[in-house]
């Protein structure tokens, strides 16, 4: 069973023309997931994360800061790349919230899930909102799996064209979470270094601009795959970014749709192999709209039919 999460509160966060993590991306999953094959998608309405489930993975005055900013028009600036409109708070809930229960249906009925949300989450530390990210969705889901489930092993692969710095912060002293990344460097926010470890919990993978579909699965299949079935998590997340699109504004790397295919594939068999199949994956980047629809259509494609 595959179930997809999203609501349409995360349409609703705007932080205008000029910003590339617009509405419009989110209608272009949305539409692409709208056709006969994905008719067997389980569409779940994401809920709200609750105050202490933020407070997992950030300070009480991180979370207090980004719900007290509800502008009646307009947008509030949090940074050069982070802005608030208002719907922001609502859909930042949502798409946390989204995890939330990904993670809940997975390790109660089994199957994967996709959660096709914005805000994005991987760039937001304990304290801080940056990257175009409010809240860090996908360490929300693992903390919740932690605290709720009693897991000891859980594993975050991150495949966005830029490292999820927030997500690593969040975890580098917690072994009962791996994250594994690989992303373009040097690049926005010029973290990820391959020496960086944490408590040996951390893998990075730094690709340089220009590599492609060769660098990135030599990549995968010789080093980080193995990472992973090394660690024999008890459930697999995913960051699941398609940035490292050829055609992606943002960056240098050049991917294509089924290299995305062919990674989804290749952590389903981690989950298959020691989570019992539980994978759950929350969308990260991807800048181009139909570079981002095709490549989510095919991550969801393999999702649907693994």
């Amino acid at each position: 069973m595959l179930r997809l999460y999203t609501h349409t509160s995360c349409l609703q966060h705007d932080p205008g023309p000029a910003q590339p993590e617009s509405p419009s991306r989110l209608r272009a999953v949305l539409q692409a997931l709208d056709h006969d094959r994905f008719a067997a998608l389980d569409r779940v309405e994401a809920p709200r994360a609750t105050r202490e489930q933020l407070l997992r993975v950030h300070t009480p005055e991180h979370v207090d800061r980004i719900l007290a900013i509800t502008p009646e028009e307009g947008t509030v600036r949090l940074d050069e790349d982070t802005l608030m409109s208002p719907g922001s708070a609502e859909a930042a809930l949502r798409a946390a919230g989204a995890m939330v229960a990904a993670v809940d249906a997975v390790l109660s009925d089994g199957g994967k899930a996709f959660c096709a949300v914005r805000p994005p989450g991987h760039h937001a530390t304990p304290d801080h909102a940056m990257g175009f990210c409010l809240f860090n969705n996908v360490a929300v889901g693992a903390a919740h799996a932690i605290k709720e489930h009693g897991l000891k092993r859980v594993a975050i692969a991150d495949f966005d064209v830029h490292h999820g710095n927030g997500t690593q912060d969040i975890f580098a002293r917690e072994p009962r979470v791996l994250f594994i990344s690989s992303h373009q460097m040097p690049l926005y926010p010029e973290t990820g270094r391959a020496d960086e470890h944490g408590v040996g919990n951390i893998v990075n993978a730094p690709l340089s601009p220009g590599d492609g579909s060769y660098e990135f699965r030599e990549l995968w299949e010789g080093d980080l795959i193995p990472r992973l079935h090394a660690f024999k998590p008890q459930l697999v997340l995913v960051s699941a970014g398609f940035d490292a699109h050829r055609n992606d504004p943002l960056a240098d790397l050049r991917l294509g749709s089924e290299d995305y295919a062919w990674i989804t594939q290749r952590l389903m068999d981690v989950a298959r192999s020691h989570a019992q199949g539980r994978l759950v994956s929350t969308m990260e980047g991807g800048y181009n709209l139909l570079a981002l629809s095709t490549s989510v259509a095919a991550h969801v494609g393999e999702l649907l039919e693994g």
